[in-house]
């Protein structure tokens, strides 16, 4: 996942973001969209400590009522947005062959993607915020590179997702679809497997 300038003010590009790292987000604070950091990798109150982080980056769509780590913060309608210029999935080939994909918006706006937040104290008393990203089904042109993909709100969305239009957990859940508009989507080097490598060149496109 690519996060770029734009997307928090005074916030360094990460071109490779990986589960654990402290992204960007969007969330209503007192009835007004506010911009803050936050650990990828939700960590529900009751864990014990952050290694659950590493297994709760992606919420299924399906199983936010049944999975104990999202019901509560489902419940208590913390939703967020997770600002991205794009985002990476990886296309199998063979069983041990796969290649890695960048996919945007057709005219590389800043994509919203839907996501959960909660609040974890640590042993030492420290409150840490982190958010998981929710996942549905994959579009018609996104199935062949992957089985699942990020949910993508249109701005028109935004509003109600983040709280600020009074509506039911009902009808808030039906904006957990795949995307309905075209993305772009294109071969990027095999370098965005390594955690380690974070260049801007990364995002760019490969030769087929």
């Amino acid at each position: 996942m690519a996060v770029g300038q734009s997307a928090a003010p005074n916030y360094a590009p990460d071109w490779n973001a990986t589960p654990t790292r402290r992204l960007p987000i969007v969330r209503l604070d007192d009835g007004k969209r506010t911009v803050e950091m936050a650990k990828w990798g939700l960590l529900p109150f009751w864990a014990k400590d952050e290694k659950v982080a590493y297994s709760t980056f992606n919420a299924r769509a399906e199983a936010l009522m049944s999975m104990r780590s999202y019901r509560m913060p489902w419940e208590r309608r913390q939703r967020c947005i997770v600002p991205v210029d794009n985002f990476y999935e990886w296309k199998t080939l063979a069983p041990k062959v796969k290649e890695p994909y960048a996919i945007a918006l057709p005219d590389r706006n800043i994509m919203a993607l839907a996501g959960l937040w909660e609040n974890w104290k640590s042993p030492s008393g420290e409150t840490v915020r982190s958010f998981t990203i929710i996942t549905t089904e994959p579009s018609g042109e996104m199935a062949p590179i992957h089985n699942r993909m990020p949910v993508i709100l249109p701005p028109a969305a935004w509003p109600t997702w983040l709280g600020e239009d009074d509506m039911s957990l009902e009808a808030v859940k039906e904006l957990l679809v795949p995307y309905g508009e075209h993305l772009v989507m294109w071969k990027v080097h095999k370098d965005v497997g390594n955690v380690k490598n974070n260049p801007a060149g990364l995002v760019e496109r490969i030769p087929d």
